[in-house]
């Protein structure tokens, strides 16, 4: 009974007329369908234009956001990368880092002075009215640099947003797209930092590094800048003057060197100095040198930066032996080494000129200033370092095929071991001239110690007495048989001393076990 009413009710609804039926909602549903997919589709294709040009702006700014200027005598680096607080970042290597808050926006500037170019800081030295022109000009430097760099920034973002879109999406309008974004985000940045500039934030620094004592070394900088401008304006005129310095060796008693003498410049703690390059330059033509020995203290921290001072060795033109002192690092021996004429010694032995000479540099890398010869004690420790050293070189002395004429150590503690291993050694490092001979080993040769002072007047440090240190170097003669015959020692005085010193010692020839006589005969 029920089956026959549900086949009856089924029949009747086969009856209905199809227009009848209410209409069926599938195709409402797919046209949404589409609609969504199309604005999913096309939210998806935004992220990614914005994504593309984001990124593309990053890789951009990074690889192209860099520029090298001159700002002074510096070679500096200007850089920009994205940042969330803005600001500048000014390094001064090994010095540290100068923070300023000087702009807002998401770049922060990067300032690194590199290099010293030599010509532009002798010519600071030599014309102290040319500093204050320098910093005037530095100003100017910056500007230029930054609206250069501004505009590489822009270039090399955009570019590279360009690059990477059509590499992803094969569109050229899409490219557009994310490129026109990539030019208005690196623009809206920039032109933010630009709108916020505060010129007053220099005067509110925050200091980094070994700049932490900042107002106290910044006040000392300004009276040793002072100090030293000064003393430039002195050495300059008695540097550069060649008569004056033939007039002084021709007042001193009557010294003939004899035929096939060596004439050997010994310097040491140059510091720096550009100042002593001049003297140097001068001393090596008016007294025929063959021969320049360096024992150590060329730089003061080691860093790259300093080592473009070294270039001037190449100006000698003569052979330039060079050990490593305490101040000077790994990179610094090898600034030297890459010059034509120079040589540079670590436990081993060259022969120039007829002269034997062998050297080793400093063990330690202490480029602090507690650790100058007025800062810094010499513990046990340390010793024992430094006496290691000279055993060191007294064993390559002894093992040279050939006789060791000049022994170099730029720490005299380092000499003891050396005693009977050559007739001499010379030293740097304390900022003090000494002649002594080294306590004698039974049955072997006596050994003078010759300790120099500083050629580069310890650098700026020389300025910080009351005093400034002189500028020390000495003229060594040896004879046909390599024996030191006499010696010069010239001292170039400093502020308010405008003088050339030249104290001429004539070495008599010393016997076996006895003590080596010096005859000192002052001239100034």
């Amino acid at each position: 009974m029920d089956g026959q009413e549900n086949e009856q009710h089924a029949n009747r609804d086969e009856d209905v007329p199809v227009t009848d039926r209410a209409p069926h909602p599938a195709p409402r549903r797919g046209d949404d369908d589409r609609r969504g997919r199309r604005a999913l589709r096309l939210t998806g294709v935004t992220l990614a234009i914005l994504v593309v040009a984001l990124v593309g702006v990053v890789i951009g700014v990074l690889a192209g956001g860099r520029v090298s200027t001159d700002i002074g005598p510096f070679q500096a680096d200007l850089t920009v990368a994205p940042a969330l607080g803005g600001g500048t970042t000014v390094d001064i290597p090994p010095l540290g880092a100068l923070l300023l808050d000087s702009h807002d926006g998401p770049t922060h500037l990067t300032v690194e002075l590199g290099a010293l170019d030599q010509s532009r800081t002798e010519a600071l030295i030599d014309d102290p009215a040319s500093i204050n022109r320098a910093s005037q000009s530095a100003v100017d430097d910056v500007r230029e640099g930054v609206m250069r760099l501004g505009l590489r920034t822009l270039a090399s973002a955009v570019l590279v947003t360009l690059l990477l879109a059509l590499l992803l999406f094969r569109d050229t309008r899409r490219a557009a797209w994310a490129g026109g974004l990539a030019l208005l985000i690196t623009a809206g940045s920039l032109g933010t930092a630009a709108a916020t500039i505060r010129p007053e934030a220099i005067e509110e620094p925050r200091y980094e590094g070994l700049l932490v004592n900042a107002p106290a070394i910044v006040g000392d900088a300004r009276r040793i800048a002072n100090d030293y401008t000064r003393y430039a304006e002195q050495l300059q005129r008695i540097v550069g003057n060649v008569s004056q310095l033939y007039t002084t060796v021709s007042a001193l008693p009557v010294y003939e060197p004899a035929p096939g003498t060596t004439r050997v410049l010994h310097v040491s703690d140059m510091h720096l100095n550009p100042t002593g390059w001049q003297l140097i330059r001068t001393v090596v033509e008016q007294f025929g040198i063959d021969v320049v020995i360096d024992t150590g203290d060329i730089t003061d921290w080691g860093s790259e930066p300093e080592a473009s001072y070294v270039g001037s060795i190449g100006l000698l033109k003569k052979p330039y032996v060079y050990i490593r002192g305490n101040h000077d690092s790994g990179r610094t021996a090898a600034a030297v080494a890459r010059q034509p004429n120079a040589i540079v010694l670590n436990n081993t032995t060259t022969t120039v000129a007829g002269l034997t000479i062998a050297g080793v540099g400093d063990p330690r890398f202490t480029p602090d200033k507690n650790t100058s010869p007025a800062g810094s004690g010499l513990t046990k420790q340390t010793a024992d370092q430094l006496i290691g050293t000279g055993d060191q070189l007294a064993a390559t002395v002894r093992s040279s095929p050939r006789p060791v004429d000049i022994a170099l150590v730029h720490d005299p503690a380092s000499a003891g071991p050396l005693s009977g291993t050559c007739p001499l050694v010379l030293a740097g490092h304390t900022h003090a001239r000494q002649v002594s001979k080294l306590p004698e080993v039974p049955g072997q040769q006596p050994t003078q110690l010759m300790v120099q002072g500083s050629t580069g007047g310890a650098g700026l440090r020389g300025l910080e007495g009351e005093k400034p240190t002189p500028l020390s170097m000495s003229v060594l003669y040896f004879d046909q048989n390599k024996l030191l015959q006499a010696y010069d020692d010239i001292t170039v005085g400093g502020t308010g001393q405008a003088q050339v010193n030249l104290e001429r010692h004539v070495v008599e020839v010393p016997k076996a076990g006895a003590p080596v006589p010096v005859t000192p005969t002052p001239t100034r």
